[in-house]
């Protein structure tokens, strides 16, 4: 486990315990030595983290030491920042916006003395930025899917040639440069995959597919894990 990792757990432990925390209970829990221990305690003291105690007593975290309800490991905080950076170069311009507050919503949470490691991550995300749809606002097929509301939309095909649907959404999948829009498409009678940036125009109608939604999607999934399937000759 590396360094940065270790100080989180540590102060993570300490701050749950009803009681002193000896070095080797710490050692034990993160399988590593009572020396590493003893070294970790030592940096978090140099970072002014409250921790009191001693070798032989225990440590404890002095109150007023407030840490998010939720805190991360180093690792998992890192999966998190490289996801939204990643989501920072969709095409939905409101999710682009959520992670961004998500992003300063990590950095003001994390403890300043434990801040300058997340600081130093060498993680980018990199590829071109998707440009936002100009027919659909994924924003509004987002709030479909969970609202179960069924829209209206112009649709243009691969030929050009334009169709008027109405779809019950049930999933989108973002892609590096467009975004696909799963549904029930009601002219087809079936579910069909949607370009976001072949739609022409979408329309809220009030028309919603309650209760339907879940088994539409595990009908998709399961159609979906048959055509991956490798198939056999009779």
């Amino acid at each position: 486990m590396r360094k940065a990792s270790r100080l989180f757990e540590i102060i993570q432990i300490l701050r749950v315990a009803r009681q002193p925390v000896t070095a080797q209970q710490i050692a034990d829990t993160l399988e590593v030595t009572p020396r590493s221990v003893y070294r970790d305690i030592a940096a978090l003291q140099a970072m002014r983290v409250p921790v009191e105690g001693e070798r032989g007593v225990g440590y404890i975290m002095r109150p007023g030491f407030n840490l998010p309800p939720l805190m991360f490991s180093i690792e998992e905080t890192e999966a998190i920042v490289l996801a939204l950076a990643l989501v920072s170069r969709t095409g939905d311009t409101e999710l682009r916006q959520a992670a961004k507050r998500v992003s300063d919503k990590i950095a003001s949470s994390v403890p300043e003395p434990l801040s300058r490691i997340l600081s130093t991550t060498a993680l980018h995300a990199w590829g071109i930025i998707a440009n936002a749809p100009d027919g659909v606002d994924l924003s509004m097929i987002r709030r479909a899917v969970r609202n179960e509301e069924k829209l209206d939309i112009t649709y243009q095909d691969e030929a050009g040639s334009l169709t008027e649907r109405r779809i019950g959404p049930i999933a989108v999948i973002y892609y590096s440069e467009t975004a696909n829009i799963v549904a029930w498409c009601e002219l087809r009678q079936a579910i069909r995959n949607f370009r976001a940036d072949r739609v022409k125009s979408c329309i809220e109608t009030q028309d919603f597919f309650k209760q339907q939604g879940e088994a539409l999607r595990q009908l998709w999934m399961a159609n979906w894990q048959y055509s991956q399937t490798p198939k056999t000759n009779p």
